[in-house]
């Protein structure tokens, strides 16, 4: 496999959400250097793999939410409410989030659109713009929009 520079937008590298917010499939240790070259300061972990090595060495922060991509076990509303208050302070900061799982297609997809929620979007035009910028994406899976428009409702306090 190539490293992330080359497969950037081919959907299953790293693809800009926004400036400061990006999805990537498993990251591999060679792509530590590119990553941190995009700005990349919090690097949030979605699966039970750990983590290639240096995803952990500054200026990069790790945080390994480790959930499951099923419809019968959901991403708990509280592990995306902890991914968005670690990565909101580092946006603001100027720096950038990198989220990933397994295929960069669900799990992370979740994040994001839950940082984008915290950052004023809502649901859909998290989800909108999520399926607009990588191609593998699908927010739309069922089991998927359902966390996502849960945690806008948590996230607004409507629930």
């Amino acid at each position: 496999m190539q490293s992330c520079t080359a497969e950037r937008n081919t959907g299953l590298g790293i693809s800009a959400i926004t400036d400061q917010i990006y999805i990537a499939a498993h990251p591999k240790s060679a792509d530590v250097e590119t990553i941190k070259e995009l700005g990349v300061r919090l690097v949030i972990n979605m699966i039970f793999h750990p983590p290639a090595r240096g995803f952990s060495q500054p200026p990069l922060r790790l945080l390994t939410l480790r959930t499951f991509d099923s419809p019968w076990l959901p991403i708990p509303v509280k592990k995306l409410e902890k991914g968005v208050k670690e990565a909101l302070p580092v946006i603001a900061d100027g720096g950038a989030v990198l989220i990933y799982c397994r295929e960069g297609r669900h799990r992370s997809v979740a994040m994001t659109a839950a940082i984008l929620i915290g950052l004023g979007s809502s649901a859909d035009e998290a989800m909108q713009l999520i399926a607009e910028k990588r191609a593998v994406a699908d927010p739309y899976v069922p089991y998927i929009q359902r966390q996502i428009r849960g945690f806008e409702q948590h996230w607004r306090g409507d629930d």
